[in-house]
């Protein structure tokens, strides 16, 4: 695994990431409200065509299929005992799928889970973090990517569990408002100026609009932080198309565009998040040059 100082080597000159996830696989047929880790692994081939995509459209960083792959969210389909073994699996998965790129083993936030964000919620939150980055690191992921987080805390949890486990670089990127809050209300530069004195490799966000001033928010973070700023945001405002299923209409020259501006405003780590597809990340990759 990259340890920080590494990750900041490979990235000086700037970073690709890949792009969603989620909604691709929807696309290619996986049902609404299933445990997409479960199903990943037992239809293997959309995720692996997905992830080769990526790596040719000029990806640098895949991140692995265990975006929920925590007991407390795998307890749903009776697999919260095989926590550590589904992480290490999809890990391998993703390195089958793009083995040019490096592997982010990928965490979010657990809020709908915890009633509150007493202590005992945190120590929840600590363990089941602990155990997914576990089978992260066995599987051998070369860093960790912690995204869509809502609150603080669930950042100070993997903050807290990755440093039990020994792990490297890791990476943190919240859901923000245009105004650079979090849902929660905090503003969300102070926080990642406190993850950055914590240790962190990169903050940023994800899972933001980009049609949504996104080059202003970048500018307003950039303020605060001198690590890596990561940039995910969706492609576009999501529309609710007849299916009952989020669409999304941005073009990969429109979604270019706003990435270029927000590494003209300090940007150094770049990728998609919602809606986004390899043509997003490849024209965003010719564009760069």
């Amino acid at each position: 695994m990259l340890t920080k100082e590494e990750f900041w080597k490979f990235t000086e000159n700037g970073c690709l990431l890949d792009g969603a996830t989620g909604s691709n696989l929807r696309a290619a047929g996986m049902p609404r409200g299933c445990c997409t880790e479960q199903w990943v692994l037992e239809h293997p081939e959309p995720l692996v065509a997905l992830q080769r995509g990526y790596a040719e459209a000029g990806s640098q960083i895949v991140y692995a299929p265990t975006f929920q792959a925590q007991p407390i969210a795998l307890k749903a389909v009776g697999l919260e005992k095989e926590t550590e073994k589904i992480n290490e699996m999809l890990v391998s998965l993703s390195r089958s799928a793009a083995p040019g790129c490096l592997i982010a083993g990928d965490l979010t936030t657990l809020a709908t889970f915890c009633d509150s964000w007493d202590p005992g919620s945190f120590d929840l939150l600590v363990e089941n973090y602990q155990r997914q980055i576990r089978g992260l690191l066995a599987g051998g992921a070369d860093l960790l990517a912690a995204e869509t987080l809502l609150y603080p805390q669930e950042a100070e949890a993997i903050l807290t569990a990755a440093e039990l486990e020994g792990a490297g670089a890791v990476l943190y990127t919240f859901t923000m408002q245009s105004d650079g809050s979090l849902f929660s209300g905090a503003e969300a530069g102070p926080i990642l100026r406190e993850l950055e004195q914590a240790g962190a490799a990169a903050v940023g966000f994800n899972c933001v609009s980009a049609d949504m001033m996104t080059p202003y928010l970048v500018s307003k973070l950039r303020r605060y932080v001198k690590i890596p700023l990561v940039c995910k945001p969706n492609a576009g405002t999501p529309v609710i198309g007849s299916t009952g299923i989020a669409e999304y209409h941005m073009s990969p020259e429109e979604f270019a565009d706003i990435c270029l501006s927000c590494k003209g405003n300090g940007g150094r780590i770049l990728g998609g998040c919602c809606g986004t597809t390899p043509a997003h990340i490849a024209e965003l990759k010719r564009r760069l040059g």
